[in-house]
């Protein structure tokens, strides 16, 4: 049998892990870190965000979503330049609380088994955006491509017309340059 104390640092981990997950597939916080909305150290402010967002739980008795939306929105704000108007602050916020409910209670297979949903939904978002990325270097190497033949079609063959007959104008240097005669 497991004694409270252990169990109380399975249920930390378990809910680390759980944060980790949650806030690695929130697709807000992905943009801002992949364009460095947080400056020069994205990551390290996505990485510090999980440490934070455990603490907050930790430290706050009953949280409901709300109160996680508020700190949320507050980090993103002061960290990564950044208003969530997308719906997903919300979403975000009522799984952790449901993650930390979970954990609190002993129910660590659930929140496990949704953990790993969320790495799944990840690499599959990564898959597609890869192919995408993939299929936007492809067409545009294609359009450099038709652009470099339609370049050489235009030169190959084609002749540069002389210049048109100028006559030499008066001493202060001028040419005067005349319509070629048909």
């Amino acid at each position: 049998m497991a004694t409270p104390m252990k169990e109380e640092v399975e249920a930390r981990g378990l809910f680390s892990q759980g944060v980790k997950a949650v806030l690695g597939s929130w697709p807000v916080l992905q943009i801002a870190v992949e364009n460095g909305f947080g400056g020069a150290y994205s990551q390290e402010k996505a990485d510090w965000m999980v440490g934070a967002v455990e603490q907050f739980f930790q430290s706050n008795a009953d949280l409901d979503p709300e109160e996680v939306d508020d700190f949320l929105a507050e980090v993103m704000n002061n960290e990564f330049d950044t208003v969530i108007e997308d719906g997903s602050l919300s979403q975000v916020s009522r799984q952790l609380c449901l993650f930390f409910s979970q954990c609190q209670q002993g129910n660590g297979a659930a929140v496990q088994e949704a953990i790993a949903r969320l790495a799944q939904k990840q690499q599959e978002a990564r898959a597609v955006a890869a192919k995408a990325v993939a299929a936007e270097e492809s067409s545009s190497e294609e359009e450099e491509e038709t652009e470099e033949e339609a370049m050489e079609c235009s030169s190959n063959g084609a002749q540069p017309s002389p210049p048109p007959p100028s006559d030499p104008g008066p001493e202060d240097g001028w040419t005067v340059v005349r319509k070629k005669k048909k």
